[in-house]
């Protein structure tokens, strides 16, 4: 009987029965030869291999089922798993070549920092394979070990060299379970991207709705290392005083579509350089940074102090404004701005004073009037004020009349 299924496989496999048939065939074949059947697997070790042999097929995608397999079956049939265990691991050899085409043979060397081609590629050992294999994130830590120690036996243990000893059936179950889980399947197929071809691209004209989807999707499928690689040098442009507009827009459009996916590393990486920036002296970059943060909605990540100068420039910014010739026009996106940075993080405590002050004078007006495209904003800051913030907005309202009025302050107080 079959076992069930594994989620997520393919469909069922029925093996044809091989009972009856190879078991006396192997009889009459080793009696025939004058040697001793015990020289191949016992009938019920077969019978245990080709039982449990369909669900581990299961976990093995149809595209990845080649005559490497098929041979392998045969192999198992007749107790040969000296030689199954050859045939399964030229089959994930095979895979994981196929793996590094998809990923971009071209892209290798940008990862790698060595030529590389199709020949190279042919001519890399198993073991180099696989180091590749996990350098492209193709293959975990975890599937990397296993895979390296499927590699021992089969150099040791398979009909591909003189063997040390024989290979049971479970150890074959075992060996074909590890290949069909981290080799064969499609678990990890990330794609690599021409980082000097996204670099041409960025730095061209402003790129189309289109474009910007077809580089998100790339950046999205490649692996982690290569993604945060990637991302330093898009914020590597957008901070750069020298890039032009069109490539500091595509870099800051791009960051912002991967910003939900950025790994703790990543944001850990952005921290660092925006902290040499300032160590630096490099106001022009660590302004701009500040801004890159402030669009990708990480500013939390920045410390206090910055955080509080972010609050208390746009505060001042807005009131400068308000305070200045045709308020009315010029006010909104000051508003906006000041209203987008609390929407995206507290307001640090030490510029709650400013911030409060700023956005109560602007949205009572001055003698003219209030700036009615940006009051709607104020109203949203306001209603949004904390406890402590509210506690500021009564004090500002109060004084000046609780100063006009000794008898009221002593009330007060």
């Amino acid at each position: 009987m079959l076992l069930p299924s594994i989620p997520g496989g393919s469909e069922k496999i029925a093996l044809p029965a091989i009972n009856g048939l190879t078991a006396s065939m192997l009889t009459s074949l080793t009696s025939a030869l004058g040697v001793p059947r015990t020289v191949l697997a016992a009938d019920d070790q077969i019978e245990h291999a080709w039982t449990n042999l369909p669900r581990l097929l299961e976990r093995i995608p149809p595209e990845h089922r080649s005559e490497t397999l098929v041979r392998m079956c045969v192999a198992v049939a007749t107790g040969l798993f000296d030689a199954a265990v050859n045939y399964a691991w030229n089959a994930a050899v095979l895979e994981l070549r196929a793996e590094v085409r998809r990923f971009g043979l071209a892209v290798v060397p940008q990862i790698t920092g060595k030529p590389f081609d199709e020949s190279a590629l042919l001519d890399l050992k198993d073991a180099d394979l696989l180091q590749l294999c996990l350098k492209l994130n193709m293959v975990s830590e975890d599937g990397f070990f296993l895979l390296d120690q499927c590699r021992d036996i089969r150099n040791n243990f398979s009909a591909a060299h003189p063997t040390m000893g024989t290979l049971d059936e479970t150890e074959f179950l075992s060996f074909l379970n590890r290949c069909a889980k981290h080799a064969l399947s499609n678990e990890r197929n990330p794609r690599g991207v021409d980082i000097q071809g996204m670099i041409a691209a960025v730095k061209g004209s402003r790129f189309t709705a289109s474009q910007l989807d077809t580089w998100t999707e790339r950046l999205s499928q490649t692996f982690d290392a290569q993604r945060e690689l990637l991302v330093g040098t898009l914020y590597g442009i957008y901070c750069d005083p020298s890039s032009g507009e069109e490539a500091r827009v595509n870099a800051l459009w791009l960051c912002e579509r991967l910003a939900p996916i950025f790994i703790p590393r990543t944001n850990s990486d952005l921290i660092d350089r925006h902290q040499d920036y300032l160590a630096k002296g490099d106001e022009a970059r660590h302004k701009a940074s500040q801004g890159f943060f402030e669009r990708l909605k990480l500013l939390s990540l920045l410390g206090e102090g910055e955080q509080h100068a972010l609050f208390t420039s746009a505060a001042r910014n807005l009131l400068s404004v308000h305070n200045a010739y045709n308020n009315f026009y010029n006010e909104p996106p000051f508003a906006e701005r000041l209203s987008a940075l609390t929407g995206q993080n507290r307001v640090p405590e030490t510029a709650q004073y400013e911030f409060v002050n700023s956005v109560v004078t602007c949205a009572v007006g001055n003698q003219w009037g209030v700036s009615n495209m940006a009051l709607p904003y104020y109203e949203k800051m306001i209603r949004s004020f904390s406890p402590q913030e509210i506690r500021i907005m009564l004090q500002l309202l109060f004084v000046p009349f609780l100063a006009a009025e000794p008898n009221m302050q002593k009330l007060y107080n």
